[in-house]
């Protein structure tokens, strides 16, 4: 291979798709706003890794724009407009299209509504900044130096890619741009070719691979090789050809090299210092989702709700050698303990000795994952004592029927153990509680509020309103979830032109329904989930964290203690067999297995108290699954 001559860059000609002259110069990689600002960007940080490895003559620059925007407008601020793509998407809309501004303002100030840290926030105050910083950045980069430009585009970033890529274009249009990302894959892929000429490629699906094939054809555009032949690359003559959209992604995910976030922390060093902080370090321990790509006979693969995945084909995960070397490696080159594992879950079958190694490295480590409700507690465990002090685990439901409509696998029974276990544990607990999904109905809001009654020792979830994702399983079946009609999501009608919204197909879409009807019908969760949260910060208040529910044994006696809002706590006492059998369901436990486990106890004395204990909440039960619930006091 020719070395690349970095330091002058030849013209480029772009007609009709047509490359007719060599690239050369250095690559640079950009992610915009609204990721998290205290994250390095993972995909810029595994695609300049490996790029650079590939092409060791090439420079590969990451730029993560984002950082300096939230050092501009404020951290707090950043965050909170980050968090939702109805705050993040229409700041960047109204600097697309000036003359929809007034409309755009409105959508923001609605969804800004109530929202205590955007309350003293004026729009026009706010997209002023973001321009003038935008702009400044625009300018002062160099950008006829480099021989490609490539955005990764996932969530809440889409305005903002688009603006950056059509101020770089018009400025620079024989720069060939390539964007790809979550935000990208599958359907919207034409719809973006077609609607924004300034995007001369796209990659569909994972980067790797596809961006290093357009990386050679770059070098030698009248070699052997084709653009038109890359797996995952689509032109805009794709688009006249047919050409069907392909995955091109690695088979073996320990070919990847360890992320590069050095471009990321020589940005930390230019702030201000009193702007500097440690930041968290993303990994990927596997890509795909393990649950969608099980063997089935059913034709739903995965949750019903998710559209996740579109970017990937099949599930892929790391050698446990390779894993640990990574977090040591990472931790050791930013000199920063945090570690966010950005799997849509972890590996189920490898996590215990992953956990088992990451803590055998000796580091005082604070590490955040996603897991799956069947974890077991042993594993949850290995966990929290590498490090891991925030999950968010897959629940979703407290209703065992609707957790079948979202095909999940798991039962409201996993998801209380799970959730005790993380009470026990003292693990941040994250997870969401989805409202509205349509077809839910009363016996599904009915169910939840049972379960409810038993879950209020344990952290409370997150409500989430169902939306419907693009390409997920629901989209693709609507008539089976009583959806009448879906459509891109209104709110992209306010914020881009009708034509645009007519051409493409985003990812947050909208349906006719149910959707009043679903409103009404969870409307009585929400309140007990609002409830709940009060109580559980209520009866948390003080120096010193003591579980609601918990027991200390006694060896031939256990007393559980229950910590009340308004009175003293309530004790019980339990002594002998009753002890055994509470300690027993410490995991969830069927009715057939505790008879078994104590032949020498009736079936009445041992249904009766287990009536007891459930008619007390010490204990839940659910199809003749019975669970303690009390945790130990430590």
């Amino acid at each position: 291979m020719d070395r690349i001559n970095t330091s002058k860059t030849a013209k480029k000609i772009i007609s009709s798709g047509e490359i007719h002259a060599v690239i050369s110069g250095p690559i640079i990689l950009i992610s915009t706003p609204w990721p998290f600002f205290n994250r390095p960007s993972i995909q810029l940080g595994t695609l300049t890794g490996f790029l650079q490895k590939q092409f060791p003559e090439i420079k590969v620059q990451a730029l993560h724009l984002y950082l300096k925007i939230a050092e501009k407008i404020g951290y707090k601020t950043y965050q909170a407009i980050s968090k939702r793509p109805w705050l993040a998407e229409p700041l960047y809309g109204a600097l697309l299209y000036p003359e929809r501004r007034k409309e755009i303002k409105k959508l923001f100030m609605r969804e800004a509504d109530g929202r205590p840290e955007l309350s003293k926030i004026r729009f026009e105050d706010l997209v002023c900044r973001l321009k003038k910083t935008s702009e400044e950045f625009i300018d002062g980069m160099a950008w006829g130096d480099f021989g490609m430009a490539g955005f990764s585009v996932c969530i809440c970033q889409l305005t903002a890619s688009l603006y950056f890529i059509t101020g770089i274009k018009h400025r620079f249009p024989h720069l060939p741009i390539i964007v790809g990302g979550s935000m990208i894959s599958g359907d919207p892929t034409y719809g973006l070719l077609k609607t924004f000429p300034e995007i001369d490629f796209i990659v569909n699906g994972e980067g790797e691979l596809p961006l290093s094939g357009l990386v050679r054809f770059l070098q030698d555009p009248n070699g052997p090789g084709q653009w038109s032949h890359i797996p995952g690359v689509i032109s805009r003559e794709d688009l006249k050809d047919g050409k069907p959209m392909v995955f091109n992604q690695l088979p073996d995910l320990n070919r990847l090299t360890t992320p590069d976030y050095d471009d990321y922390f020589r940005l930390i060093e230019t702030l201000k210092p009193q702007n500097r902080f440690f930041p968290t370090l993303p990994m990927e321990l596997s890509r795909g989702c393990w649950w969608r790509s099980r063997r089935d006979t059913s034709d739903r693969k995965g949750c019903t709700f998710c559209n996740l995945n579109l970017q990937w084909e099949g599930y892929r995960d790391k050698d446990i050698t390779k894993v640990v070397s990574e977090v040591d490696s990472l931790t050791s080159r930013y000199k920063t303990l945090s570690v966010a594992f950005m799997d849509n879950a972890v590996p189920l079958r490898t996590s215990h000795e992953i956990f088992t190694r990451i803590k055998e490295l000796g580091k005082d480590l604070h590490l955040f994952a996603e897991i799956r409700a069947n974890t077991s507690r042993r594993t949850l465990r290995a966990m929290r004592e590498a490090g891991t002090e925030e999950i968010q685990i897959g629940i979703e439901a407290l209703s065992t029927g609707l957790l079948k409509k979202f095909n999940k696998g798991t039962t409201a029974i996993q998801n209380l153990e799970i959730m005790k276990h993380c009470e026990e544990l003292r693990v941040n607990n994250i997870s969401n509680l989805i409202l509205c999904f349509p077809e839910s109905n009363q016996d599904d809001v009915d169910e939840t509020i049972r379960t409810l009654a038993f879950a209020l020792p344990f952290q409370p979830l997150r409500i989430v309103y169902f939306w419907l994702g693009l390409e997920s399983y629901v989209w693709q079946h609507p008539h089976a979830f009583g959806l009448k009609a879906i459509y891109n999501h209104p709110n992209y009608k306010i914020i881009f032109p009708l034509d645009i919204c007519r051409s493409m197909h985003f990812m947050i879409q909208s349906y006719r329904g149910d959707l009043s009807h679903q409103k009404k019908l969870w409307r009585p969760v929400r309140d007990k989930v609002r409830e709940w949260k009060k109580t559980y910060e209520a009866l948390h208040q003080g120096p010193l964290f003591s579980p609601i529910l918990s027991f200390r044994d006694g060896g031939d006696f256990m007393i559980i203690r229950e910590k009340r809002l308004r009175g003293d706590p309530v004790t019980h006492r339990l002594v002998g067999t009753s002890r055994k059998i509470y300690l027993f369901c410490q995991h969830n436990r069927s009715l057939r297995g505790i008879l078994n486990r104590f032949p020498e106890i009736g079936e009445d004395r041992i249904q009766s108290f287990l009536k007891m204990m459930v008619d007390k909440k010490l204990m839940f039960e659910e199809n003749s699954r019975y669970l303690s619930l009390a945790v130990p006091f430590h």
